[in-house]
């Protein structure tokens, strides 16, 4: 698996809701300022559904990114399987210095696996960096 991992300042209420929520999903669930995701679906409970679209600002490109939870354990963690049948988990742990996520994936086989990190890490960090601007 590969592990991505950030420390966000902020309660883990907010952390979980802003992880969670489509509303705020929209403005995070991408790895670069010119793509956006103009659309997400939720169902937070093991069995249910998920599904964001990331797509390029310029309409050149788009992918649905979606799965299903085997696992959701409030502000703890969550387990999902992706639609193409690699696996995931998520925890979220309370720190001195804030939440903790990590994020670990079975890497697909089309790209490096050095390139799927950073994407997932750039996405990670974006998450950061929209959580911590929103008071």
């Amino acid at each position: 698996m590969i592990t991505v991992q950030t420390t966000i300042n902020a309660p883990i209420d907010k952390v979980w809701e802003f992880w969670n929520e489509p509303a705020h999903i929209k403005n995070w669930a991408f790895a670069s300022p010119d793509w956006h995701a103009p659309h997400a679906e939720n169902d937070l409970r093991a069995g249910g559904k998920f599904s964001t679209t990331m797509a390029a600002k310029d309409g050149s490109m788009s992918f649905d990114f979606w799965g299903e939870y085997t696992v959701v354990k409030q502000n703890e963690a969550i387990k999902y399987v992706m639609g193409d049948g690699r696996k995931a988990e998520i925890t979220f742990k309370e720190t001195p210095n804030g939440v903790e996520i990590t994020e670990s994936f079975d890497p697909e086989t089309q790209n490096p696996e050095e390139m799927q990190r950073g994407g997932w890490q750039a996405i990670l960090d974006n998450f950061k960096k929209y959580v911590e601007s929103i008071t």
